[in-house]
């Protein structure tokens, strides 16, 4: 298993040139296809006590979307290097349909980690994109500027979304030089310790030689615990199931993805 095309998603107002070189040094890692994605939506109309506040959009307001994005193109273009096999696409849509929509065409998406944002015709939600494309998720936080991936950690819960997680990130895990498997647990040890030594028998299935540790719970959130862990241990990777509570009840009260995806310092690999 491999991964054939990687997709990353470029912000049509910011492009992010540490992103695109990560995306490139991780296609030539894995011999693949690069291609870049974005999109711009047009804003519809707002009517207010039928007085209309928002008109429609104007062909010149649409010409400078479409020329937004063709320079955002021409800057992925770049920023990935003449030297490997890319392809852009764009579209006037909502970004983060456009994203599910395209997710077909790739084996890995890679995306920026930046604040929540309310601007739904330039951005993308990244938590909704996770839940609806269907394909494992490269989450990289713009302070990183590499990704050698040479001890990839695993936050492992028993979960289907922890099993998708770990089967989607079998090329990394086939290529790092350690793997540890580490479980947050506020009881049930021992039931914890027999399922990830049944993950650490099933990677040695594949040629990957791993470790399994289980901590227990500690005050704070498991993602604070589990960021700590990966820093102290110099991982360079986390992987982790995605959303497997509900996203709403995560966003009211809190949950592992939601945190990771705010608050990680550290290139996240997710599987919903």
């Amino acid at each position: 298993m491999s991964y054939a095309t990687l997709m990353v998603w470029v912000n049509a107002d910011h492009v992010s040139k540490p992103l695109v070189s990560i995306a490139a040094s991780v296609a030539d890692r894995f011999a693949a296809k690069l291609l870049g994605v974005s999109a711009l939506a047009v804003i519809p109309p707002v009517v207010a006590e039928g007085v209309v506040i928002v008109d429609n959009a104007t062909e010149f307001d649409i010409a400078k979307m479409e020329a937004a994005l063709a320079d955002a193109g021409n800057k992925f273009e770049v920023a990935a290097g003449s030297r490997r096999k890319t392809e852009w696409r764009s579209a006037i849509d909502y970004p983060t349909q456009v994203l599910i929509s395209e997710a077909r065409c790739a084996d890995l998406i890679l995306v920026e980690k930046g604040r929540f944002s309310s601007e739904i015709h330039r951005t993308v939600d990244v938590g909704a994109a996770i839940l609806g494309a269907g394909r494992p998720f490269l989450v990289v936080p713009a302070a990183v500027k590499s990704l050698i991936a040479n001890h990839i950690m695993v936050g492992w819960k028993d979960t289907r979304e922890a099993r998708r997680a770990v089967r989607d990130a079998l090329p990394f895990l086939k290529m790092a030089k350690r793997v540890t498997i580490v479980q947050i647990c506020e009881d049930a040890m021992d039931v914890a310790r027999q399922g990830g030594d049944d993950v650490v028998r099933y990677l040695a299935q594949h040629k990957i030689k791993a470790e399994s540790r289980v901590e227990s719970r500690a005050h704070g959130s498991g993602a604070d615990q589990i960021i700590m862990l990966a820093e102290d241990e110099e991982a360079d990777l986390l992987v982790t199931g995605a959303y497997g509570h509900s996203r709403i009840n995560e966003w009211i009260f809190g949950g592992m993805t939601r945190d990771l995806l705010t608050s990680s310092p550290i290139c996240c690999l997710m599987s919903y």
